[in-house]
C-alpha cells in the first residue's frame, strides 16, 4: 500500500500502529512513537506483555501515556509463542493486536524490527521502518534489562522510579539518620557520571514539626515542642508526603536513592506519640519494599537537643522497635554503630552490594528464531 499526504492533516497516514513489549519503555521506543505521530493523523500504541515478565503491564501503559499523551495507548497480554515462520502463530498474535485496536483499521505499521514488514502486510498497511540499526538511539529493551545503569540516560521518569534502588535510613531521635543520608548522597555524587544525579529525600516529619511549632508560637511565643498536640492526621500527612517526596526524587535521580526515613518510620513515631498506628499509616508502612534499610543505632551517640527533640529517654525503646519491625520484614537491613566515618563506610559497602546484585528481571518470551528479533 502506498501513501499520499492528506491535505486536511498534512500527515502521510490516517492511523498508525506501533507494537512492542516496552519492557521497559526507553528512548528508542520514544523515537519510534514520535516518528509515527509526525506522520499519522492518529497513532495507537499496543504494549504487549507476557504473564511471566517482571514489570506489570499497567505500569508500562501508564508510563507510555505520560510520555505520549497524544497517542492512544492500549495494553494486551500476549502469551502466544513467537515463531515468525508459522502463519498460525502469526494469526494468534494479530488477533491480540486487533482486539487492542477495537477492530479499527490501520494504514501504517511503524517498527524498528525485521518483523515489521510482515506485520504490516497482515494489516494491509504500509510498513514504515524507523532506525532499524539503532543508529539514532543506541538502546534496546534487552540491553536495559541486562544493565540499567549503563542505559539510565535512556529511561524516562516512570521506569527510573521502578528500577531505582531505594536505600532508607531509619533510627531513633538524634542518631544521625540525616547525617548518614547526606553523606551517602555526597559519596555517590562524587563518583560522577550517572551517579552525579544521586538524590536524598529529607525527613518530612522535621518540616511538619517546625510548622506545628511555628503555629503554636505565633499565638504564644512561650510554647515549646512539648506543647504540640499530635494527631493521627499529622502522621497520615507525614507518611503521605514522605512517600510522595520519595517518588518525586526517584523519577529524576541516579540508580540509587537515599531516603531519610519513610512511612515505616512514621508508623513507629506515631506509636511512640499516640500509642497505636492509624490505618492509613499502617497501610503505607506495609507497602514499603525498599532495596535496603539502614538502622542508625543510638548506643554511643550523644543526644543533641536542637529545640525540636524531646525523646532522649525513649531512644532505646525506639531502636528496639526498629529492630523488631525490620527483622519481621522481607527486606535486607543493616544496623550501624560507631563513628560517622565507620558508619558511612559500612553503609556504602552495603549499598554497593545491592547495586552489584543487579536487577534480575524475568526474560520475555523468545522467538524460536532468535536472529529475527533484536531486543525491542
Amino acid at each position: 500500500m502506498s501513501s499520499t499526504t492528506n491535505p486536511a492533516t498534512g500527515r502521510a497516514f490516517r492511523h498508525g500502529l506501533v507494537i512492542g513489549k516496552f519492557y521497559p519503555p526507553h528512548a528508542g521506543h520514544d523515537h519510534l512513537i514520535r516518528a509515527a505521530l509526525r506522520q499519522c493523523g492518529r497513532v495507537t500504541v499496543v504494549a504487549c506483555a507476557s504473564a511471566g515478565e517482571s514489570i506489570p503491564l499497567d505500569l508500562r501503559v501508564e508510563w507510555l501515556r505520560a510520555a505520549h499523551p497524544s497517542a492512544r495507548i492500549a495494553g494486551a497480554i500476549d502469551d502466544h509463542p513467537i515463531d515468525y515462520g508459522d502463519p498460525a502463530v502469526w494469526e494468534l498474535h494479530c488477533a491480540v493486536f486487533r482486539h487492542a485496536l477495537d477492530g479499527e483499521a490501520v494504514d501504517a505499521v511503524f517498527s524498528s524490527e525485521a518483523y515489521g514488514g510482515e506485520l504490516a502486510r497482515r494489516f494491509g498497511a504500509t510498513a514504515v521502518s524507523v532506525d532499524p540499526d539503532r543508529g539514532a538511539v543506541p538502546v534496546s529493551g534487552t540491553a536495559v534489562r541486562a544493565d540499567p545503569v549503563t542505559h539510565w540516560h535512556h529511561l524516562g521518569p516512570g521506569p527510573r522510579s521502578w528500577l531505582v534502588r531505594r536505600i532508607v535510613v531509619v533510627g531513633a531521635e538524634s542518631t544521625g539518620t540525616t547525617t548518614l543520608s547526606r553523606d551517602l548522597a555526597v559519596h555517590y555524587r562524587a563518583r560522577g557520571g550517572v551517579w552525579a544525579g544521586t538524590r536524598w529525600v529529607p525527613e518530612y516529619g522535621r518540616a511538619l514539626t517546625l510548622r506545628n511549632l511555628a503555629e503554636l508560637q505565633a499565638a504564644d511565643p512561650r510554647k515549646t515542642i512539648y506543647d504540640i498536640a499530635w494527631t493521627a492526621g499529622h502522621f497520615a500527612e507525614c507518611a503521605r508526603e514522605q512517600d510522595a517526596g520519595e517518588e518525586a526524587a526517584a523519577r529524576s535521580g541516579s540508580p540509587i536513592l537515599i531516603c531519610d526515613t519513610d512511612s515505616l518510620a512514621t508508623a513507629i513515631w506515631e506509636e511512640r506519640y499516640l500509642g497505636s498506628v492509624s490505618p492509613p499509616v499502617a497501610a503505607a508502612a506495609a507497602a514499603r519494599r525498599p532495596a535496603l534499610y539502614l538502622l542508625t543505632g543510638h548506643e554511643g551517640v550523644p543526644f543533641e537537643d536542637d529545640g525540636i527533640r524531646d525523646g532522649e529517654h525513649l531512644r532505646p525503646w525506639m531502636t528496639g522497635r526498629f529492630r523488631a519491625e525490620l527483622a519481621a520484614r522481607p527486606v535486607p537491613h543493616l544496623e550501624l554503630s560507631g563513628g560517622r566515618a565507620e558508619r558511612l563506610a559500612r553503609a556504602v559497602e552495603a549499598c554497593d552490594a545491592v547495586l552489584a546484585a543487579g536487577w534480575r528481571l524475568a526474560d520475555p518470551l523468545r522467538p524460536r528464531d532468535p536472529e529475527s528479533l533484536r531486543g525491542r
